[in-house]
């Protein structure tokens, strides 16, 4: 039965956009493996998305003003010190709001959300065993075939410190992508969880994956990727009021908490059955005499003072770099804050403008999922899903910056367009 709802999903609700959607499914199962492949099927849905429901599209106030934050992220361009730099950090930003904005009208249902979800987990697949291959077997290899379709650098020393990093560039990058396999695996699992005892090979294939991403999470040695699954798990069990997993779940972290933070006398008990990559990775005893520099803190008050420089129109989009180099003689890219690296580089009213438009959206969805009777029952948990997705993404964006890296900034903005996309379909009710 499950199956055949499955095959369900791969038609589109509207038969004029079911090339796009089928371009859009491509993109989804192929971009973890391949950026440009997936990349360029998920332009091409887009595009003809645009191409067949411009109307709709133009008239979405959400879409008029991410059209009007494009306009004055280019309006800052004119003002930075180095305006070739600035208009090449705009292809971060920029074209991905084109892609939201034609994405949006081509999902309209949740059997549609579903199907993305399950997409995602299945594509998540090959990343997981490349991956555990690298960190258990010592993979080592580069396969490349047509120069970028498929190009992937394994190699044991790629991974720093022994932490996972996969086909990905980094252990925190990987993090992001796991975070939003295990939320979206771990909502379909919650729907379908019941028919495990009818020995269901997707449930069950649904279950070692959700399994091996939490497993792999861990290993990437994320702090922010930790943070981030232990409120996913704390807001599905309250959503599905199982108090004993709540206070589970406190319990757990306050006793990591203690046995990193807490005094001496009660740090030195709990550490005693919490393992030391834990309680070492969150107060940092594992890198000890980091440099000065490389701390968060000091790249969030540099970050603050950039903005208090040029609070209206920023120091430009991809200064923050050289700025930071030039005064404490070492590279680093970005903040690791996108709401304090937008501040500082693109100014006050942009930044605040990009938030807005954020927080209209979270807000909406969320009337929608409490307040309107129009989302069925046996729809809500998925929509709640992409939500917990979307807070998620702005979450890991506080401690880190995902724009900067092809898949986690296209996958996140699809997220998005799924989630308005549903939400405009629901209000037209």
């Amino acid at each position: 039965m499950l199956g055949n709802r499955l095959n369900k999903t791969f038609y589109h609700p509207n038969p004029r956009l079911q090339t796009p959607w089928n371009w859009l499914q491509f993109g989804l199962i192929s971009f973890p493996l391949s950026p440009f492949l997936g990349g360029l099927s998920i332009v091409v849905a887009s595009s003809l998305t645009w191409r067949k429901q411009h109307r709709i599209i133009s008239q979405n106030p959400i879409h008029k003003g991410f059209a009007l934050l494009s306009i004055l992220l280019l309006i800052t361009t004119g003002f930075a010190s180095h305006k070739l730099e600035a208009f090449l950090g705009l292809f971060n930003l920029v074209p991905f709001f084109f892609f939201f904005t034609g994405l949006t009208p081509l999902i309209q249902t949740p059997a549609q959300l579903r199907q993305i979800s399950w997409i995602m987990v299945f594509g998540s697949v090959p990343v997981l065993i490349i991956g555990f291959g690298q960190l258990f077997l010592g993979w080592n290899f580069q396969f490349q075939f047509l120069w970028i379709v498929f190009d992937w650098i394994v190699a044991p020393e790629q991974s720093l410190s022994g932490r996972m990093t996969s086909n990905f560039m980094h252990p925190n990058t990987l993090a992001a992508y796991l975070v939003t396999i295990f939320i979206l695996g771990l909502g379909l699992w919650l729907e379908n969880y019941r028919q495990l005892k009818q020995k269901n090979r997707l449930i069950i294939f649904l279950t070692i994956a959700v399994f091996a991403n939490f497993i792999a999470l861990i290993l990437t040695n994320s702090r922010n990727g930790w943070g981030i699954t232990i409120f996913a798990c704390l807001a599905y069990a309250l959503y599905q009021g199982w108090r004993l997993i709540v206070a589970a779940i406190i319990s757990i972290c306050s006793s990591f908490l203690l046995a990193a933070f807490a005094p001496s006398p009660i740090s030195q008990f709990f550490r005693n059955f919490v393992p030391y990559g834990i309680w070492a990775r969150l107060n940092d005893d594992m890198f000890p005499d980091r440099p000065v520099a490389l701390m968060r803190k000091t790249q969030w008050e540099f970050a603050l003072n950039l903005t208090q420089q040029h609070p209206l129109t920023g120091s430009g989009l991809r200064s923050f770099g050289g700025l930071y180099k030039t005064q404490m003689q070492i590279d680093v890219n970005h903040p690791h804050n996108l709401f304090l690296m937008l501040s500082a580089e693109t100014g006050l009213i942009t930044t605040l403008l990009f938030y807005g438009l954020l927080i209209w959206i979270l807000i909406a969805a969320s009337q929608l999922l409490w307040k309107s009777p129009s989302i069925e029952p046996k729809n809500r948990l998925i929509f709640f899903s992409y939500i917990i997705t979307f807070i998620s993404w702005i979450l890991f964006n506080t401690v880190d910056i995902t724009i900067f890296d092809i898949r986690l900034n296209t996958l996140s903005w699809i997220f998005v367009a799924a989630l308005c996309g549903v939400m405009y379909q629901y209000s037209r009710k």
